[in-house]
Formats: C-alpha cells, structure tokens, sequence
C-alpha cells in the first residue's frame, strides 16, 4: 500500500451553485464563509493550484450589519492615482450609496490572496444582489443557511 496525496485536476472538479442570504448577517463572518467557499477549503480533496470552489450567490447584500461601532467608526481608504488622491469612506456611506453591494465584495476580496490570477478568477464565480431574488435558478443552487451556523453569525440591530 502506497502512501499518496491525491491531487485535483481541472477537468476532474465538480461545482456546486450556493445561495446565501445575507439579511442581518456580519459581514466579516460571512465574508470569510464565501472565500472558503469560493477557493474550495472545504473540500477534503482542495488543492491549492485548482479552481475546485463552487458559484457563490448573494442576496440582501444591501441588508448586512457591522458589530460595535464599525458602521461609523471604520473608514475604506482609495486612491485616485494622482498626488493626494486619497479618498476615504464610511461603511455606513457605501450602504446607503448607489452600490451598497460593494461593502460584501471588497470583504470577500480582501480575504483571497493577492496578485494571484486564480483568486481574480474565483472571484468572478461570486454574484452579489441586493434584491431578495436571483437569476440563476436554472442551475438547480443548494440554499446555504449560513444564520443557523452560528448564533454570532446574525446581528438584530
């Protein structure tokens, strides 16, 4: 009996479709849920090199809560590109904005590796709406219920 580490192959992956509600939910917990599924850390036969993550779908983005005082209190920094260009914001700003689904987005990014053409296309398997309707319901998603995970995973207020 030989001792062997089984690798994935590309042509060998199956993807699932996921469909997460994000009404209420924190947003640094379920944006660490939705990386580990997007790189596919939850399978038992991940491998690093292979897109083996499934299709994450998103609805109520617009709905997601901070914990503390973090609506207020923590800031999103950009820059223009130009000498002192550096701009910054409020969650509670982007939220309330033309594109409060960017909040869930940024998260998610920020939690795949960096510079990597692999996460840049894991990412694209990531579809944020704000409605509570999507339009993927063809291919059949398994509906996560991520609020019953944990009790710390939803806030009331």
């Amino acid at each position: 009996m030989q001792k062997i580490t089984a690798s994935l192959k590309p042509a060998e992956v199956e993807k699932k479709w996921i469909v997460v509600d994000a009404q209420n939910a924190v947003v640094g917990r379920l944006a660490t849920f939705i990386a580990m599924r997007l790189r596919g850390k939850h399978r038992p036969d991940y491998t690093p090199h292979v897109d083996c993550g499934d299709f994450v779908v998103v609805i109520n983005a617009d709905k997601v809560k901070f914990t503390g005082k973090k609506m207020d209190d923590k800031v999103y920094y950009r820059h223009t590109g130009h000498p002192g260009g550096v701009k910054e914001t409020t969650p509670r700003k982007v939220l309330g904005g033309k594109f409060p689904e960017r909040v869930l987005e940024k998260a998610v990014e920020r939690m795949l590796p960096k510079e990597s053409p692999l996460a840049r296309k894991q990412l694209t398997h990531l579809l944020i709406y704000n409605a509570g309707e999507h339009p993927h319901q063809a291919q059949n998603p398994e509906v996560v219920d991520f609020a019953a995970r944990n009790t710390k995973n939803t806030r009331s207020l």
